[in-house]
């Protein structure tokens, strides 16, 4: 069940809020928990909410563990309008309205990050496909069939304005704080990367109007390959082609102001590898974004369970103060320099609690992370 305008929640994240936030939550998470970024205060843990099935039983989940989470001094919470076929963006916005009118959490305390992008269908995968997209697309004019890549992805102004407009239902939120394009490489697997330039920068365009507007704070794109690949695999993104496509799209104070991509034990190309230009120097995602003044959070973070189940005793020894594979794998995460937040999908209590411990104690010295994670390339 979506929402109306007029029952949408005004306001948005603030570098007061977040503030205040933060200091609530001093006396249980380590100093460095938070990191002002982008003129917010951001916990460098945050709630992922992809993974699940599109039933009530997750939903519930979801809502309670985003409530939770909220609690608990994170402060971060990522969604998507496709995951569970719309329902973790409904999940998360149930979340939201329980503590705010519970009033243990402010709207300008919250940061709210979604994304737009792939065709989202609505509740569940529907028994007639092409009769959802014609009577929720087609008809309305928001999207045509020609407009379709990988038979998934739509990336055209009017289908990203839509989006949003759904996201802002969904969630019962007036602004989303951040608004991704959601795996916009994508787009690279069916058409030439001077029609991908144009699409893109129409999308920026698009997006600083949505800022404008007020549907939105700031905008970004949220990928799983393209920041990652090297410069000549065919879905690779440059950041500085990025850039340059925001500021023709916005100006010199463009919005285009955020990234996400995956990080984590065995994907540590933001880190590592030199795959991006900063000026005329090659430099890594996270160096290069960090020259751009971007906020950038990783996805991934525990790839579902892969890395707690590939870690070794020799994390244990290396991190006695922490108690689980999953606060370890974590904790290396949140402390990797120039990363914001650590997104991790959390449906249980339990999770959340073993997760947010991880926030009691300070992030590690960034070269030490690079260590461990050139140790791990080369083994």
């Amino acid at each position: 069940m979506t929402q109306d305008a007029s029952a949408r929640i005004a306001g948005r994240a603030t570098m007061a809020g977040t503030e205040r936030y933060r200091q609530r939550h001093a006396g249980r998470c380590a100093e460095d928990h938070f990191s002002r970024v982008g003129g917010l205060w951001l916990s460098s843990i945050g709630i992922g909410t992809y993974l699940g099935e599109p039933d009530e039983r997750d939903d519930t989940a979801y809502r309670d563990a985003v409530a939770l989470a909220l609690r608990s001094g994170c402060n971060v919470v990522d969604t998507a309008v496709n995951y569970r076929f719309q329902r973790s963006e409904r999940a998360v916005g149930a979340g939201l309205r329980r503590v705010f009118e519970a009033g243990d959490v402010a709207r300008d305390e919250v940061v709210v990050a979604t994304k737009g992008g792939f065709i989202p269908f609505d509740g569940g995968y529907p028994t007639d496909a092409a009769g959802w997209f014609r009577t929720a697309l087609l008809e309305p004019g928001i999207a045509a069939p020609d407009e379709v890549v990988a038979n998934c992805h739509i990336m055209t102004p009017r289908y990203l304005e839509a989006q949003i407009e759904w996201s802002r239902r969904n969630l019962g939120l007036e602004v989303l704080d951040i608004y991704y394009v959601h795996n916009p490489e994508t787009q690279l697997s069916e058409i030439p990367r001077s029609e991908f330039l144009v699409r893109i920068r129409g999308a920026f365009e698009r997006l600083e109007r949505a800022v404008a507007e007020g549907a939105i704070g700031i905008y970004g794109v949220a990928t799983w390959d393209g920041l990652r690949v090297s410069p000549d695999h065919p879905g690779y993104l440059s950041l500085k082609e990025l850039l340059a496509a925001a500021e023709q799209a916005g100006g010199p104070d463009h919005h285009f102001r955020a990234l996400q991509l995956p990080v984590n034990l065995f994907m540590t190309e933001a880190c590592l590898e030199q795959n991006q230009k900063s000026g005329e120097r090659r430099a890594s995602l996270l160096e290069a974004a960090a020259d751009a003044g971007m906020t950038v959070m990783s996805s991934g973070s525990l790839l579902q369970g892969q890395v707690i189940r590939a870690m070794g005793a020799g994390f244990n020894e290396g991190m006695p103060y922490l108690e689980t594979n999953a606060q370890r794998g974590l904790h290396m995460v949140r402390s990797a320099p120039g990363l914001a937040t650590a997104l991790v999908g959390m449906r249980a209590a339990a999770h959340v609690q073993e997760n947010l411990a991880t926030a009691k104690h300070p992030r590690m010295p960034g070269q030490e992370v690079l260590s461990i994670m050139r140790a791990i390339k080369r083994a």
